[in-house]
Order: structure tokens, then C-alpha cells, then sequence
């Protein structure tokens, strides 16, 4: 049996203590938790939090990390006291558009398997008797909503831990982290040093301090929010005892930017309604200096809307007046999620931040899986510290859109609405031709995407383009349709410049990517293969494009970072492989539609026929003046390439094309024309319509499985599984209701009954209905099978269909 890790835990907040009680209940005993402060009032957020959890979420995983964290902290008890008061949770509405968000948002809890329900004014105030039900239009409930009691869970998890062997050390300040070579080797404190295999950073807002011990960003900020506590409320008096503490649902009004609990006979209020108040470490005090360093003064200006909302929403607070209050620090981030994971810069650092007490089991679990058994069971690509391009570890960067982030907590977002600031930071070198085409530009990685462009307007194909609902018709055109029929008609052009590149080269290249994924790649200089990046248990951890254009130099199109970071975890440590992010100094047209060939091959001498230049190829050329790399692949279901070359040269691509495709009615279009062509095709988009927590073949995605090859990540854990024997299906749905485009994340019914969720969803403009992809039963994806989706409190008929929707035969990708 191979030796333990010595495992150091820093920070004994609610996250540490439960991260040592999960490490040791696999059978890590190795384990010491070493804090700054006392245990277990540390100082830090755990200290002061309120202590809600609330689990609606639009992640998946976020909604299951607080569910597992109502369910740890339920069973917990500390010498006969409560660790978790399952009071429930109620959300009320003030307007029209919270009311039907809330309808959305009990649309994400039946997706993700939480009960829910949605309740009239009269049953909202009759939950919760403080309400003025004349003041609100509806509610939302959570029954397994409640309140965990922060450091009594905290406690209660480290003495399990003690009990198997964890040590826990208070009042130890961490001044450094030791290295040997590129591992970490030791934690050093002001009272000893501890050596170490492992180091997890559990320490809050203090996260960044102990990155920059180890060269690891941190990207979270230190952020002040208010929460105040009122006098004695006379219809409390007596209802419950120090003991309960707590009776009524816990309460959210997010139109108001704010959320209520009992406090015994009193209430106490938290609230977003305000500034940003960004706190920089270095005023923030040491424990041994202060009983709450984390607990600043109460800015009673800041507060003063937030009183007066409170008194319209609970009348009865009238009779009393603000007790007492703090400004509490806690961690934000530029994307709202937790920073999971192990640092790509020193083996043996991990990290478990900007995480709360609503998902901090959860997130603790997920950890100690990762760390044991090599992989998370729950999908954590929106939490894995490594998600960030560079650009987005910019302190600037991370300061504005935290605190932009802050601002809009409890805000209605739409699922394409981006970020403001700061833009634009990543362009193509098309950007300006892209503006000058009056590109409407959303964002996504730091990249500026067009999504449609004006000048298309004139199209005559936006007549025929149908209309849709309020809530899809939010950042789209009609003239995204437009595009779609034209690329299926002639020919259109999109820039593929934000999709990932990767070059790797080196003698055992071809060695190394056969290791690391499911497809054959041992195939001749010019071949383009479709491939899965699999994790140890079978799960999908990317899907990626390779072709390989020399012997030994192959080009991926990735998904992200996270792949960027796979590869480089897993390179042989004698130097005969590299792994190099291309990108920047690249760029990509896709050039798409039944005239790409008369559009390309008169700039060029090489052969596009489709005998010269089949399909899934690639080819080194000239297209005009411009070197090429050109790939003979279609996302969108259409005849055509995806046209590489370095960045220097865009310009020069774009005009060469742009010209030459006059005369055959060219059009540049836009992602939301490229989202519907790809569904009406049924190609996937990993982290959306699938992730580790699904196999190839629940995927639809075992003709990328080659099980003849010697052996590839992921392989034994395939054993026994094909077509034939999965449980759950990704299903294409055709949708009835011609104005009900869906968004994703909607649940999906059968005879009443919530049994899946929509991955991706878009106007099938070709296929002349809504489309969406979903997570079925097998037996409930047969072709035919109608179904209802949940959206915004209505039930839309579907029906599952047979894939691909269009061009089954694949003869317009193959002429």
C-alpha cells in the first residue's frame, strides 16, 4: 500500500474544515489544517456569515454543491445543537419580469432535481407572515432551503477529522510555501514548518497573500457587503428560542437587492443594494489584532435604501429600528464561481476559494474526490482555477468585473448578456472589417464575437425569418436567421479566430495525443481527425479537431484553457514533446456554403475538388497572396474549410475573400447564425451538451471511440458500455410552438414529470421549428417520443427526433 501524502490544509473556515473531514473520510489521515487565527471563530467570512443557502442556481454544479451541503450539514450536529435549520427558502417578486424569472429559476431546480414550488401572494405571505402580500406578485419556495449555523458545522466537521488522525493547528501564520523543483515540499509558519505533498489554499479572501507565495494567481477580490441586524420585533416575540433561533423561510426580494432571516425575535438583513466596496488586503487586520478582522464598520449611508425597501416589503419592521450592523468581507470573483483545483504552475498547490458556506461541503467534497480518486465525480470546468486565459488574471481585469459581478448578484441576466467592461480586449484582425459591417459584438473568453451584422439587414431572407418570444429575442436579429438560409443557400464567412489553437510537435508528439485520446491519429501528413479528451472514469473532458500537418506537428482545435492545461499535466518529462498556444498569432475563416469551392479555387493553384481535397483533409496553399493552412471541415453542415494563417496576414485574408465572393453574393455571418446551423446538424458543444459527467456513447459520440487502439485515457472505464446499453440519451427535441426558443437549462417532462434538461437550444431556421438538445432516460428518447418543456412556468410541446435533422445523408459536407 503506497504511503499517504502529507496533506496541509491553510485556513480553518468552513471550507478547510470540511475539505479535512472529507480527505479523511477516504482515508487521508495525513492531514493538518494550520490557521492564522483561533479556531473556530477564525476571522475570516465563515466568522460573520449569515449563513443562508439558498441552492437555485443556474449551474448544475453549483445547485449540486449546495445540495449536498444541505444534506451534510442536516445530519451534523454539535453537543446536541443544530448545524442546519431546514426552514426553507422563499423568494418573492416585486415586478412583471422577477416574477416570471422566478419561473425560470423553478425551471433550474426541477432541471437539477430539487423540489420547488411556485406560490401566489396570499401563499408567500402565508409561509411568511411579516410579507405585505399587496406588495408582491408571487413567490418561489424551497422547502430543503435553510440556514446553516457556520462554525458550529465547522467545528463539528474538524472534530471528525481529529477523530481520524487530522491535526489542527491555530494561531500559526503562513509565511511561505517551500519548493523542490516544481513541487511544493513544505508550508512555512511563524511557529514551524510543516512539510507537504499536498497544499490546499482554504483561506478566503487571504487567497491571493498565499498565492503569490507560489507565483498562482488568485483572481478574487476582497469584497465588503452589508448586513445589519434590527431591535425586537413584536410578532417574533416568543416564536422561537435561542435554541431554534429560526422558524420562517428564509427571505430573498432581489428586485430589492436584498435577503432576511430571523434572528430570534429579531431580523437580520443582508444587502447587495449597494456600491462596491472593494477592501484591499493589505488594511484588513490579523486576527491576533483584531476579535473580526473581517467585520468592518457599518456605513449607515449605504444602508439607508435598503431600510426603506425592507419597510415596504415587512410593514411591521416599522416598529423597529437598525440594532447594530457590519460590513462583512467576503470573496468575489470576475465570473461569480468558486477557484478549484490544482495551480499550473507548482505541483502539489491546490485550490479551494472564493467559495461560501452555501456550497461549501459540496465544493469540499468534490476536492477530497479530485485529490484521492483523480477526478471530481461532479463536472467542475466553471470552478477549475486554470478556466482563465491570461487576459483575464489582469488585476484590472479581475477588479472590474468582480465588482461588476457584486453589482449585479441578484440581477436579472439573460444568458448571452456580456460583460460591459472592460472591451474590447481581444480582437481578431478582422475586427475592424467586422465593424465596418456594423458587426454586433458579444463577448465571451475577453474575445469581441460577432453575433449578427447590420448590413445584412437588406437581406430579402429576413422576411422570412419568423419572430419569437420577449426573453430569445433579447440579443438577437432577425437578421441572424437571414444568415443562416444564406450560408445554406451561397456562401458566408465567420471568424473561427477565438477557437483555442494548439500546436504540438516533438518526436513522440504522435505518441503522446494517441495516449490522450479516443480516435485513431496514426494517419498519414494531411489527415484531420475528431477526437475526445476522456478523464480516467470515461467522462468527456473535451472534444477536439486534430490534424496533423508535418510528421511530427499536429494543430488542435481546442476548447479552452483547460485543455491547453491537460496537455501540459500530461507531457513526458524528457523534452520530446511541446505543447504551444497558437492563437494569438493566428487566426481563422471558416468559409462555409454549397459556393465555398467557386469562392476558393479560382484564388488558388492547389486542388479543392472534392477528389483533391477531401473531406476532413488538410492542406498547406496560397490563396491569393495569403499562405494558408486550410482544413477541409464544416461546424454548420454546409461544403467549405476553415482557412488558417498567421495574424499578420488576416487583413490580407479577409479582402482577398471578401472580393473575390462578390459576385456569388457573400455575406460575413455571425455565432447566433453558426449556434442554429451547428444544432440543425447536431453537433455538440462540449461544456454545454456534455462534460466529464457523461461518456461518448451517452454523448452520441462513440464513432470517436477507436477501442482497437493499445490503450488512451478513459479506455478501461468504457468496458461494457456502447450505443446499446446507455441509460441516458442527448436528444435532439423539434419544439411545436414556433415562438418558444428556448434558452437551455429548462427542464424537460414527460407525463408531468421532470425526467431530463435542455443542454443547447436555437431557431432551426432551415428545419423551420425550434430545436433544442436535452439529457433524456433511454427510454424516453426514441424518436417520437413527445415531451413538454418547462419555460417560464408554461409547458411546450415537443417531440424527440432522429439525428442529424438535416442533411442526414451528409452529401452537401461530401459534393
Amino acid at each position: 500500500m503506497a504511503a499517504q501524502p502529507k496533506v496541509v490544509i491553510i485556513g480553518a473556515g468552513i471550507v478547510g474544515c470540511a475539505l479535512s473531514d472529507e480527505l479523511t473520510a477516504r482515508g487521508w489521515t495525513d492531514v493538518t489544517v494550520v490557521e492564522q487565527g483561533p479556531l473556530f471563530a477564525t476571522g475570516g467570512s465563515t466568522s460573520h456569515a449569515p449563513g443562508l443557502v439558498f441552492q437555485t442556481n443556474g449551474s448544475k454544479t453549483m445547485t449540486g454543491f449546495a445540495r449536498y451541503t444541505v444534506e451534510k450539514y442536516s445530519a451534523l450536529t454539535l453537543d446536541g445543537q443544530w448545524c442546519f435549520n431546514q426552514v426553507g427558502g422563499l423568494e418573492v417578486a416585486t415586478t412583471p419580469e422577477r416574477l416570471a424569472e422566478i419561473q425560470r429559476r423553478h425551471g433550474w431546480l426541477s432541471s437539477w432535481g430539487v423540489d420547488s414550488r411556485l406560490l401566489t401572494p396570499e401563499e408567500s405571505a402565508a409561509l411568511h407572515p411579516l410579507l405585505d402580500p399587496e406588495r408582491i406578485l408571487g413567490g418561489f419556495h424551497i422547502p430543503s432551503d435553510g440556514l446553516a449555523k457556520a462554525l458550529r458545522a465547522s467545528e463539528a466537521q474538524a472534530r471528525q477529522a481529529t477523530a481520524r488522525g487530522a491535526r489542527f493547528r491555530p494561531h500559526h501564520t503562513v509565511t511561505g510555501i517551500e519548493t523542490t523543483g516544481d513541487r511544493v515540499s513544505a508550508v512555512v509558519t511563524d511557529q514551524g514548518t510543516f512539510p507537504a505533498d499536498i497544499v490546499v489554499s482554504c483561506a478566503g479572501f487571504w487567497g491571493p497573500r498565499i498565492g503569490r507565495m507560489v507565483g498562482q494567481p488568485v483572481p478574487l477580490v476582497p469584497m465588503a457587503h452589508q448586513y445589519a441586524r434590527t431591535t425586537e420585533l413584536p410578532p417574533l416575540t416568543g416564536r422561537n428560542d435561542a435554541h431554534t433561533e429560526a422558524s420562517l423561510p428564509i427571505l430573498r426580494n432581489q428586485d430589492a437587492g436584498l435577503y432576511y432571516r430571523e434572528l430570534v425575535d429579531r431580523i437580520g438583513i443582508g444587502s447587495y443594494a449597494h456600491r462596491p466596496m472593494p477592501v484591499s488586503l493589505d488594511t484588513v487586520a490579523h486576527p491576533r489584532e483584531a476579535d473580526m478582522p473581517s467585520s468592518l464598520e457599518f456605513t449607515e449611508a449605504d444602508f439607508e435604501d435598503a431600510w426603506a425597501d425592507s419597510l415596504t416589503l415587512l410593514p411591521s419592521l416599522a416598529d423597529t429600528k437598525i440594532e447594530e450592523g457590519f460590513n462583512g468581507i467576503f470573496s468575489f470573483t470576475s465570473d461569480g464561481m468558486p477557484l478549484m483545483g490544482e495551480s499550473a504552475k507548482v505541483q502539489g498547490f491546490w485550490l479551494a476559494e472564493a467559495v461560501w458556506v452555501t456550497h461549501s461541503a459540496g465544493v469540499a467534497k468534490a476536492m477530497a474526490e479530485w485529490l484521492v480518486d483523480g477526478r471530481p465525480a461532479t463536472d467542475v470546468h466553471e470552478c477549475d482555477i486554470n478556466r482563465f486565459e491570461e487576459v483575464q488574471l489582469a488585476p484590472s481585469y479581475v477588479m472590474e468585473r468582480s465588482c461588476q459581478n457584486f453589482a449585479e448578484v441578484y440581477d436579472i441576466l439573460h444568458p448571452l448578456q456580456p460583460a460591459e467592461r472592460p472591451r474590447p480586449l481581444r480582437t481578431s484582425p478582422f475586427h475592424a472589417r467586422q465593424e465596418a459591417l456594423g458587426a454586433v459584438f458579444l463577448e465571451g473568453g475577453g474575445w469581441e464575437r460577432p453575433h449578427w451584422y447590420e448590413a445584412n439587414a437588406h437581406l430579402p431572407e429576413v422576411a422570412r425569418v419568423p419572430g419569437r418570444n420577449a426573453w430569445a429575442s433579447r440579443y438577437w436579429s432577425p437578421i441572424a436567421g437571414a444568415e443562416a438560409l444564406v450560408t445554406r443557400e451561397r456562401v458566408a464567412l465567420y471568424d473561427m479566430t477565438p477557437l483555442k489553437r494548439l500546436e504540438v510537435t516533438g518526436p513522440e508528439a504522435l505518441t503522446f495525443l494517441q495516449k490522450l485520446t479516443t480516435n485513431q491519429l496514426d494517419k498519414p501528413v494531411g489527415s484531420v481527425t475528431y477526437t475526445l479528451l476522456l478523464d480516467s472514469a470515461g467522462g468527456i473532458r473535451s472534444d477536439l479537431t486534430i490534424a496533423r500537418l508535418e510528421t511530427e506537428r499536429f494543430q488542435i482545435g481546442a476548447n479552452g484553457n483547460l485543455d491547453l492545461d491537460w496537455l501540459r499535466r500530461h507531457l513526458p518529462g524528457d523534452g520530446s514533446v511541446q505543447v504551444r498556444d497558437i492563437t494569438a498569432g493566428t487566426c481563422c475563416l471558416g468559409v462555409w456554403g454549397p459556393r465555398a469551392r467557386d469562392l476558393v479555387q479560382p484564388l488558388t493553384d492547389t486542388d479543392f475538388s472534392h477528389q483533391g481535397f477531401g473531406y476532413f483533409k488538410a492542406e498547406q496553399a496560397f490563396l491569393g497572396d495569403v499562405p494558408v493552412t486550410a482544413m477541409r471541415l464544416s461546424y454548420v453542415g454546409e461544403l467549405g474549410w476553415e482557412i488558417y494563417t498567421t495574424a499578420d496576414l488576416g487583413t490580407r485574408l479577409w479582402d482577398t475573400l471578401w472580393e473575390a465572393g462578390q459576385e456569388l453574393g457573400i455575406i460575413a455571418a455571425g455565432r447566433s447564425a453558426f449556434n442554429s446551423l451547428r444544432l440543425e446538424k447536431g453537433y455538440r458543444s462540449w461544456g454545454h451538451d456534455m462534460t466529464t459527467e457523461h461518456n461518448p456513447y451517452e454523448a452520441g459520440l462513440g464513432f470517436a471511440v477507436r477501442r482497437t487502439k493499445e490503450h488512451f485515457t478513459g479506455k478501461a472505464a468504457l468496458e461494457g458500455i456502447s450505443d446499446e446499453t446507455v441509460t441516458r440519451r442527448l436528444t435532439p427535441l423539434v419544439i411545436q410552438d414556433q415562438q418558444s426558443v428556448v434558452m437551455g437549462h429548462e427542464p424537460v417532462r414527460v407525463d408531468g414529470r421532470p425526467v431530463g434538461y435542455v443542454t443547447s437550444a436555437a431557431y432551426g431556421y432551415t428545419i423551420g421549428a425550434p430545436l433544442a438538445y436535452a439529457w433524456l432516460p433511454a427510454e424516453h428518447a426514441a424518436p417520437g417520443t413527445p415531451v413538454e418543456i418547462e419555460y417560464f412556468g408554461a409547458r411546450v410541446p415537443a417531440v424527440t427526433a432522429a439525428e442529424p435533422l438535416f442533411d442526414p445523408e451528409m452529401s452537401r459536407i461530401r459534393r
